[in-house]
């Protein structure tokens, strides 16, 4: 029988492909603040065969946001500026310039976290963070464990990639990038996510100069 360590691998690992599953995360109506609005960004591809996927990105630079590496095709490989394959982390070109504020996650915070319910409706879901030094299993046999913090919250299909935001300031204080069930307080869904102290760490280390202008 796999242990708990087995358990959060396959999890974590089945939510890559788009965090799918259940979900009883709300319709979102409206931001905590008008900068998340102008931040938030979409990710949608249907197929011929009426099937979708659907993820979330946050702006974090200007002309620069953030998903998670496996929402890969649901991008322009135009778009792409830097990939982090080991931490799931991808930034992307986008013409979206304002940023929202940014803070770090604390023990105990209720969160609010953003993802998208297909093409045009996105969904949120209220939690509170866990803890702050997680270790996500390594995606590679090469690859070291990821540093995640952890929220419990409802969340499910369309996060992936999306803002974990404080619910009292709205400032993003993380991105979600997995799941365990039955691994919350409660016994529902246990999130993971990347700190945006990191997410902005990784950036900063794959584009020291930035971003260069198209077509260079």
């Amino acid at each position: 029988m796999p242990g708990p360590g087995s358990r959060l691998f396959v999890a974590l690992v089945l939510a890559a492909t788009l965090l799918a599953g259940c979900s009883s995360a709300m319709r979102s109506i409206a931001f905590v603040t008008p900068e998340l609005n102008d931040a938030y960004i979409p990710l949608y591809k249907g197929t011929v065969i009426g099937s979708s996927r659907f993820a979330a990105a946050i702006v974090v630079a200007p002309n620069v946001a953030v998903t998670n590496d496996h929402n890969l095709n649901l991008l322009s490989g135009a778009t792409v500026l830097a990939r982090s394959p080991a931490y799931d982390l991808l930034f992307f070109r986008t013409e979206r310039t304002r940023v929202p504020l940014i803070a770090s996650p604390k023990v105990g915070q209720t969160v609010i976290a953003y993802g998208q319910d297909g093409k045009s409706r996105r969904k949120e879901a209220k939690g509170v963070v866990r803890q702050l030094d997680a270790r996500a299993r390594a995606l590679c046999a090469e690859c070291p464990e990821r540093p995640t913090i952890t929220y419990d919250a409802e969340a499910g299909e369309g996060f992936s990639g999306g803002p974990v935001v404080d619910a009292a300031s709205g400032a993003v204080v993380a991105i979600t990038v997995g799941y365990l069930d039955g691994a919350a307080e409660d016994g529902g869904r246990r999130m993971y996510a990347m700190d945006m102290d990191f997410v902005m760490a990784e950036m900063r280390r794959l584009m020291p100069g930035g971003i260069a202008a198209p077509g260079r």
